[in-house]
Order: structure tokens, then C-alpha cells, then sequence
């Protein structure tokens, strides 16, 4: 279990004073019949970080996996950092929605709540998260409600003991900058795509500059799961990345997911597969040379992968 000891040490000190692991597990698209058996795997092998969203709709089955295997002694409450996520639908109601992803999860506490994507949709109901579209099929934004009021309800969260730190998740530096602007709480992470197709090295500078720490979703940039969404190209099958895993030793996952912690970013990869778990934890055992991370920047195609605009008809990143 070398791996587990090493990522046990390999944790970012978030603003609010808390630490969070370096390698998360993500749930995006683990289906619910196989939450209980992934997560279970996942924390015999060492992942303490499980990273979750009210829009993933199955908080449910996590929390179930949570209690389980804090009943049977596999893990304690206070060993893990669970974070999840504020959908666009309840922008208007953040205490209603925050107590229903910790009813579902079964838990007194967040360790990281993070507004989901900077927008308020029209509200659907908490706990329902299909995306409000108008009768032109776009993205029903709700134009009275502020991202500033929003934040100021994260933070009444963390005074209420419910949630340890609050972020951000998919803001730009320009909605970063404003945040820092108005919060009384500093965002503690900002979760953005990131991955060697799409470096966003501005944007990352930025808020580690301010004390942000910034979080890589799609830390693996189209993958299986945004190929089969999107229709994107995967970073893995870059011949410069498949010639230097082959030079380290390792797999061109494990590669970039180191790429990511050597540019001190958080990695939650997700994956469905069993034996993706372990490979996509074994990162710790090797360094980067600073010429071969250098080789690494060039692949930069400022390519995103994740867009949700297939399905809100609207582009919030334009």
C-alpha cells in the first residue's frame, strides 16, 4: 500500500485552514448500482477525497456507501474530505439545497461546497437538477438573483457549521477577480477544466496567486466519457504524452495526472473501471523532469472538452 502512504501525505492546505487531498475520486457518471463497490475499492486503496454534485444525482447512493463503511470500521468520517456541489437551480436557495446533499449523503458536514457553474437557472425544485430551458431551448437564466448573493449565502453555510470551506467551480479570472471583490469568506478552490489540452496556465496563476487552490476536473481531458458526450479527442493518445509515459514508466493517465500535482493542482479523475482506481493512484512514486513538463506545456491546443452548451443551447464560456 506504498500508494495510499504516499497520497496520505500529498494534500493542499485550502485558505480556510483545512487540508484536502491532492487525488480525489469524482462521481460524475458512476452509475448508482456501481457506487457502493467503486467507492469501497477506492477508500480500501487509499482515496480519502470524494468529489460529488447534487447535479450527479447520486449523492444518494454515495451516502450509503459513506455509512456503510463508516459502520463497519473501514473508515472514519474525519479521515475523508467530502465535497459537493450547488446546482444552477438553487442559486435562490442554498441552505435548502446544502441540507439536502448532506440528508442524502448522510453526513453533519461538508468539508467543500462549491457553486457548481456560475449561473441561476429558474428554479425547479431542490434535488431536481434537469437544466431549465425556455421555450427557444436556452438556458432559462434567472437574471434576479446575483453570483454576489449567492456567495454571501455559501458563506452564512460556514457559519452555520454545515460546510468547512466554500468555492467556486468553472468561474474564469474575471469572475474570480469579482468574487475575491465582494466575499467576506475567500473562495478556497476554484474547480475548472484542466488537462494539457486545455492548460489555462492564466487562469491557474491567478487564483494560486490569491490563495486559490485550483481543482482539475476532467484532469484526464477526453477521456472515455467526454468522447462518448462530446465527441472530443483525448489528450491520452498525444503522441508526445504516449512517448513520455513510455519514458517514465507509466501509463499516459498516470502521466498527466502527475503533469497536474507537479503544477500544484488538485486531480479528481473519475473512472468506473476497478482497475483504473489503483492505476489512477499510483502517481506518486515518480517525478517530471522540468525539460519533459516543458515538452508537456507545448501540447496546448486550448481545447475544451467539457461543454455543456451541447445541452443548454447557450455557451456559458464564450
Amino acid at each position: 500500500m506504498a500508494a495510499a502512504a504516499a497520497a496520505k501525505d500529498a494534500a493542499v492546505t485550502l485558505s480556510s485552514g483545512y487540508r484536502m487531498p491532492a487525488v480525489g475520486l469524482g462521481v460524475w457518471r458512476m452509475d448508482k448500482p456501481d457506487v457502493r463497490g467503486l467507492i469501497h475499492a477506492a477508500l480500501r486503496l487509499g482515496y480519502r477525497h470524494l468529489d460529488c454534485a447534487a447535479d450527479y444525482q447520486n449523492e444518494a447512493e454515495v451516502g450509503d456507501a459513506l455509512a456503510e463503511a463508516f459502520q463497519t470500521g473501514l473508515v472514519k468520517r474525519e479521515d475523508l474530505f467530502i465535497t459537493t456541489k450547488l446546482w444552477n437551480s438553487d442559486h435562490g436557495h442554498v441552505l435548502e439545497a446544502c441540507k439536502d446533499s448532506l440528508k442524502k449523503l448522510q453526513l453533519d458536514y461538508l468539508d467543500l461546497y462549491l457553486i457548481h457553474f456560475p449561473v441561476a437557472t429558474r428554479h425547479t425544485g431542490v434535488g431536481t437538477t434537469s437544466s431549465a430551458l425556455g421555450d427557444d431551448g436556452v438556458l432559462d437564466i434567472d437574471t434576479t438573483i446575483s453570483l454576489e448573493t449567492t456567495w454571501h449565502a455559501m458563506e452564512e453555510l460556514v457559519s452555520m457549521g454545515l460546510v468547512r470551506s466554500i468555492g467556486i467551480s468553472n468561474y474564469d479570472i474575471f469572475l474570480t477577480r469579482d468574487c475575491l471583490a465582494y466575499a467576506k469568506i475567500k473562495p478556497a478552490v476554484n474547480q475548472i477544466e484542466v488537462h494539457p489540452y486545455f492548460q489555462r496556465d492564466s487562469l491557474v496563476k491567478f487564483c494560486q496567486k490569491h490563495g486559490i487552490c485550483v481543482t482539475a476536473h476532467t484532469p484526464l481531458g477526453g477521456s472515455t466519457a467526454n468522447t462518448e458526450w462530446f465527441g472530443s479527442v483525448s489528450c491520452l493518445d498525444d503522441p508526445v504524452i504516449k512517448s513520455l509515459a513510455e519514458k517514465y514508466g507509466k501509463t499516459p493517465a498516470q502521466l498527466v495526472l502527475r503533469w497536474g500535482l507537479q503544477r500544484n493542482t488538485v486531480v479528481i479523475p473519475k473512472t468506473s473501471k476497478l482497475e483504473r482506481l489503483q492505476e489512477n493512484f499510483e502517481v506518486f512514486d515518480f517525478d517530471i523532469s522540468g525539460e519533459d513538463m516543458e515538452k508537456m506545456k507545448a501540447v496546448d491546443r486550448k481545447y475544451r472538452t467539457n461543454q455543456p452548451a451541447k445541452f443548454w443551447g447557450i455557451d456559458l464560456f464564450a
